[in-house]
């Protein structure tokens, strides 16, 4: 499987992976140590009050509860088609047995420590294109800003040397893939759940904001009467 992945500089996979791994050869090191610190985990965490966000946005625009489950169960499916596609991933990692760009190329300058593993299909990429996919399918705004997020982690990666571009574009394709083919499933099975959720009394308000109660119309208070002038006829008498 890695006939086709040798050290050939005239392989744009590998032309464009110096192109973008050598610009840190002109940065400052702290601009090296920000982007390690985002491609490694932190634009992933960024993607969790992204999530929260969203719920807790869905869940205030109430409306019908079964539209209000299933916005939940749209949004609760985005980090489970994360985690599902890092499991189809795993034996393609192993199928494909692609090393690290920088196993394969001296002249790579790794700036991530502590990578190991196998290079295709990117899990980092993988991850935050789920994560994206699915979250676009519940709340546009904000599934808009997961996939920008999930495409700075895939720059991030090559930046870093530890994936090859077509590694971050596999993962994008194997995170999108996941998220919309399953969609449908996911939502036959989430939506349910959440509309058992949403009756529950205790934990009902996690599917939709609860509604201001209605004030019975005895408990209203009313401005009093006020009090009849004399009327022109008893002015005449």
């Amino acid at each position: 499987m890695n006939a086709g992945l040798e050290a050939s500089g005239s392989n744009p996979d590998v032309s464009l992976l110096h192109d973008v791994n050598h610009l840190s050869r002109s940065t400052p090191g702290w601009f090296d140590r920000a982007v390690e610190a985002a491609g490694n985990y932190g634009l992933l965490l960024a993607l969790i009050p992204l999530l929260a966000a969203c719920w807790w946005q869905l869940r205030r625009s109430g409306g019908d509860p079964d539209r209000a489950a299933a916005s939940t169960a749209a949004v609760l499916w985005a980090p489970i088609a994360g985690a599902l596609a890092l499991l189809v991933n795993l034996p393609i990692k192993d199928f494909v047995g692609r090393p690290r760009p920088f196993a394969d190329h001296a002249d790579v300058d790794v700036l991530a420590e502590g990578t190991h593993g196998f290079s295709f299909v990117s899990d980092h990429a993988t991850l935050a294109m789920a994560i994206g996919a699915a979250l676009f399918v519940a709340h546009r705004g904000f599934g808009l800003a997961a996939l920008g997020i999930a495409l700075l982690q895939g720059a991030c990666r090559v930046y870093l040397g530890v994936n090859y571009p077509t590694d971050v574009v596999g993962g994008f394709a194997l995170g999108t893939a996941v998220a919309l083919l399953l969609a449908p499933g996911a939502a036959a099975l989430l939506t349910p759940l959440m509309k058992a959720v949403g009756r529950a009394p205790r934990v009902g308000a996690l599917v939709s904001a609860p509604r201001p109660a209605s004030v019975p119309a005895e408990q209203l208070e009313l401005p009093e009467p006020r009090p009849e002038g004399p009327s022109e006829r008893d002015l005449a008498a």
